[in-house]
């Protein structure tokens, strides 16, 4: 097979950057290799190379058609192949690539020397250097090889500028990245100086840029400009947040869609905004999806500049309810440090309330740090305050089954407060143990509203044939509808012909909307009704 066809049925089946940069490998190899047998052994290297200049590090070891191919590739429109046949062209002459830079650079004519210019920037700036420093180890015309450059600063950045603006995007972060390396001035700084020097219409060209800065140092494009910021920037930093604005407006119908997955999505993506998408990210700590809360919360950190652990107990401090609390303490059950951050907080320190004591509690089933689960929790089971309890044993539940969470959990439906019972039946539920279907159902007739509709939720998973009947007389009777629409849940899931007889009963006739709701919708599981 010719290297030519090889070629064509890899650029086929590659991905379109991967198969751009091979084609474009090509054709600089075609361009600047004339003899067509150097061409044959040459530019199949584009193939696997996988890089611009794959082609061009051969010619270093080849004759007078190499070493003619490499005085060509010096003009190459590509920096990378410029630099590569310095490279290759050093290794031949038995010089460091740097001093064969530097040669290049002063045995130009100052009129056309920009391409070698531009090449020692760009080399220099990917290594994280100046070109000064970089061309210190030129020898001794390495200092004047700088000064040439730098001379050539205008027109450097000039051509850098307009690299930022390509249609191409993957040419804009390097070039923006090397200028910022040049001038020694942060890439932010560049993007401002770039728009303010530009038309409304390379606006959202520069915010694009701007946001592939923030994602690589892993900051957000609101404190990036928040930090760069100075009185004169203003109108420039307006027109970047108008672009900013209209994507957040298009992300805020995901922020209400019923799909999780989209919400957690969104979120994600409002943290790229930092400070500009504080509202939207402080509405999404209630979401009621812990993931969403969670991004919510390291957002709004990350937006702030603080460590999530400052921001997390500003927050718990701040939190008059246990709703409140939750986003800052579940970000903070998977952060290292977890468990002494949840420990103080369930132990009554920087807590306003018991129930926000039993939040952290109920994390710190979810924190991979301190005592083994059971042991960690154990103080908090015997705790004096029901909320602690409660959490406690909401904890047990997000432990791996174990015989020893499941014991403690029964034993936490003997307890007195209707909150430790709910949290215990919740627990034995998502255990999924029928061996506890008969304390659930004696628990129906508990006077305390919220157990009888726990009880019913667990039944569900619980209950069997026998524990219709009871269920059966709560849809029925009981005075509470969430109870009732628990019983109905249970109902659906259980069948048989009693169940089917309260649930019609119930759709016909019960005074709840919400309770005909369901017990119409579970007819229709059991395959009655429309």
């Amino acid at each position: 097979m010719s290297r030519l066809l090889l070629l064509v049925l890899l650029l086929a089946a590659s991905p379109s950057r991967a198969g751009t940069v091979a084609s474009e490998c090509w054709a600089a190899c075609r361009r600047h290799v004339a003899d067509p047998s150097l061409r044959a052994r040459t530019c199949g290297a584009c193939v696997t190379g996988g890089r611009v200049d794959s082609w061009v590090a051969s010619l270093g070891t080849g004759g007078a058609e190499a070493q003619r191919a490499l005085e060509s590739a010096l003009t190459d429109g590509s920096w990378r192949v410029r630099w590569a046949a310095v490279r290759a062209g050093a290794r031949s002459r038995g010089l460091t690539e740097r001093r064969a830079l530097a040669d290049w650079i002063m045995d130009t004519p100052p009129d056309a020397d920009l391409g070698a210019c531009l090449t020692a920037v760009r080399a220099a700036a990917d290594t994280g250097r100046s070109t000064a420093d970089f061309l210190r180890e030129a020898g001794a015309r390495g200092p004047s090889a700088a000064a040439r450059v730098w001379a050539k600063r205008e027109a450097v950045r000039q051509s850098l500028s307009l690299e930022m603006f390509s249609q191409e995007p993957a040419v804009r972060l390097p070039a923006l990245l090397h200028l910022a390396t040049f001038q020694g001035r942060s890439a932010t700084r560049v993007v401002l100086d770039a728009v303010a020097s530009r038309p409304v219409a390379g606006d959202a060209v520069m915010a694009e840029l701007l946001s592939a800065v923030a994602e690589r140092q892993r900051a957000s494009v609101g404190r990036l400009l928040l930090t760069e910021a100075k009185p004169p920037d203003e109108a420039v930093i307006n027109r970047l947040f108008a672009v900013y604005s209209r994507e957040l407006d298009a992300l805020r119908p995901e922020l209400a869609s019923g799909d999780v997955q989209r919400r957690r999505t969104a979120v994600a993506s409002l943290r790229r905004y930092g400070p500009l998408a504080r509202r939207e990210l402080e509405g999404a700590l209630g979401d009621e999806d812990a993931r969403i809360r969670e991004l919510a919360a390291r957002g709004l950190a990350e937006s702030a500049g603080k460590p999530l652990r400052d921001m997390a107990l500003q927050g718990v401090k701040d939190a008059e309810t246990a709703e409140a609390a939750r986003p800052w303490l579940g970000a903070m059950a998977h952060e290292k440090g977890c468990f002494a951050f949840l420990r103080d907080v369930a132990e009554g320190r920087n807590a306003r309330t018991p129930e926000i004591q039993g939040e952290a509690v109920a994390l710190l089933g979810d924190c991979a740090e301190g005592p083994p689960p059971t042991r960690r929790l154990a103080p908090f089971l015997a705790s004096t305050v029901a909320p602690v309890r409660a959490g406690a044993v909401r904890a047990l539940g997000a432990l791996p089954r174990n015989g020893d969470a499941m014991a403690l959990a029964a034993k936490a439906l003997e307890d007195g407060a209707p909150e430790v019972v709910v949290a215990a039946l919740d627990v034995l539920s998502a255990y999924r143990q029928p061996s506890r279907g008969d304390e659930a159902a004696g628990l129906l007739a508990s006077e305390h509203p919220v157990v009888r509709a726990a009880a019913a939720r667990a039944l569900e998973f619980v209950g069997r044939a026998a524990h219709v009947r009871v269920l059966a007389e709560r849809l029925r009777g009981d005075p509470v509808a969430d109870v009732r629409v628990a019983a109905a849940r249970s109902l659906s899931a259980l069948g048989g012909p009693h169940a089917v007889a309260a649930l019609s009963e119930a759709a016909a006739h019960d005074a709840d909307t919400h309770v005909k709701h369901v017990s119409e919708d579970g007819l229709r599981r059991l395959g009655f009704g429309r």
